[in-house]
């Protein structure tokens, strides 16, 4: 799957990026930068760091809204820290 980062400048005139997938869904935006620059270096400290970054799953592992517990899930398929 590709994304796509769109680079912007928000209302309080800061420079943005968000991260679509390929049906143009919002996956994630950015913080604001002062400037295009930071902004792109920005852009490329994610596309670097994604592919490689681990996860650390901090969600609540009490059971879900419908009861279901979730403490002793399958494996999730994450790499997790160890």
């Amino acid at each position: 799957m590709a994304g796509l980062f769109e680079l912007f400048v928000d209302a309080q005139s800061q420079f943005r990026f968000r991260l679509l997938d390929d049906r143009g869904t919002v996956m994630a935006v950015s913080s604001g930068f002062d400037d295009k620059l930071t902004a792109v270096a920005g852009i490329d400290a994610v596309r670097e760091c994604a592919g490689t970054g681990l996860v650390t799953d901090l969600s609540d592992p009490t059971p879900d809204a419908d009861g279901t517990d979730l403490s002793d899930a399958p494996n999730d398929g994450l790499r997790h820290r160890s």
